[in-house]
């Protein structure tokens, strides 16, 4: 069965990074549920990352959906100054593996990296890490139930957006 999921997964993936670097917003938001949780833990002084986002340090954190919708509508907007301009990206997700299901919600694993262009500072930089999902099913697809980024190259020359993960 977890073979099965497995292509399922992977295009809901590849489809949140193409919405990323197309700027498709909406489309983006629609892949999560209402009540998905977003979450990029710090790393502690262990060099740990930090396990719990309502008591310890994240880079970002938004219990459900609205978070991130507030936050496109910042970009959107061009209120942020930090996503005036945008940059260009390109999401490369890899090493993609449904690694359990519970409750028929895959728990889904990947390796990602995502580079940037700043066309203002003609310059090139970018991140990488570990993603973690949990998929929920409805109706004929998947949706982000919950989705924990970790960056493993954390020390960031600006603001982290959600486009930069």
């Amino acid at each position: 069965m977890v073979s099965e999921l497995l292509p399922r997964c992977a295009d809901l993936l590849y489809e949140e990074a193409a919405c990323l670097d197309q700027r498709r917003w909406a489309e983006w938001l629609a892949l999560y549920t209402e009540d998905a949780e977003f979450w990029i833990p710090a790393w502690d002084d262990t060099g740990q990352p930090t396990d719990d986002p309502r008591s310890q340090l994240s880079l970002i954190y938004y219990r459900d959906r609205s978070g991130l919708e507030d936050r496109v509508w910042r970009i959107e907007s061009g209120t942020t100054i930090a996503s005036v301009p945008m940059p260009r990206t390109c999401h490369l997700v890899t090493n993609i593996r449904v690694t359990d299901v519970v409750d028929r919600q895959p728990h889904v694993s990947a390796h990602w990296q995502v580079n940037l262009y700043r066309t203002e500072l003609r310059q090139a930089s970018s991140y990488f890490g570990f993603y973690e999902y949990v998929l929920r099913p409805e109706a004929d697809r998947f949706k982000i139930a919950k989705k924990k980024i970790i960056v493993l190259n954390d020390e960031i020359e600006t603001v982290l957006d959600v486009y930069h993960v």
